[in-house]
């Protein structure tokens, strides 16, 4: 095991320079870390989406609709059939989403890629499989027993629960939470001098 470690270092002339490389690097890392509240993805807290000024609309529609009190963020748009599958699929779609606002290629009108279709199409099921499998609901909408079958729910129920939202600019007057900054206040004060 010794000699596996002996065969990575790299030569003593060079190790101070790795080691300052290694220590900047390391910060750099944490740093981005803390800047981006990357730990607040790892909760179900629906204040993580805002993180990202770029979901405030999502975020004000959520809040204003019959759903906020029965279901988050993740409720709808991550899978749940098992805690790795759910993981991935934050960390995909995390990675994706900050790609685009870091690189500020985040378009003007967010639209659901066909992944996150699909994982919402299994959440309603999830939490609305009594009203399409019950025998009752079934005799009722006898009629429009093809649309619960052939459809997807967002078909029908496009503007649940964030209502129309086309843009960035859809909900200027909304109500969104204020963030604490993850930037050090020392950090602040040096840039404002």
């Amino acid at each position: 095991m010794i000699q596996w470690i002996k065969k990575l270092a790299p030569p003593a002339r060079w190790q101070v320079p790795v080691v300052i490389l290694s220590g900047i690097i390391t910060g750099l890392g944490l740093y981005i870390m803390r800047i981006s509240n990357a730990v607040s993805y790892l909760s179900d807290k629906p204040e993580t989406c805002i993180n990202c000024h770029v979901m405030n609309p999502q975020y004000a529609t959520w809040n204003h609709s019959s759903h906020r009190e029965v279901a988050h963020c993740n409720d709808c748009h991550v899978p749940h059939n098992n805690i790795l599958n759910k993981y991935f699929f934050k960390a995909k779609d995390g990675l994706r989403h900050a790609t685009r606002f870091t690189m500020r290629a985040e378009p003007q009108v967010i639209f659901i890629k066909s992944a996150g279709k699909n994982v919402v199409q299994e959440n309603c099921i999830r939490c609305h499989e009594k009203l399409v499998s019950d025998n009752h609901g079934i005799a009722r909408f006898e009629a429009s027993k093809h649309f619960r079958i052939e459809r997807s729910c967002i078909q029908c129920h496009r503007e649940t629960p964030h209502g129309r939202v086309n843009s960035l600019a859809s909900v200027p007057n909304a109500r969104i939470p204020k963030l604490k900054s993850p930037v050090p206040g020392w950090l602040n004060r040096l840039m404002k001098e």
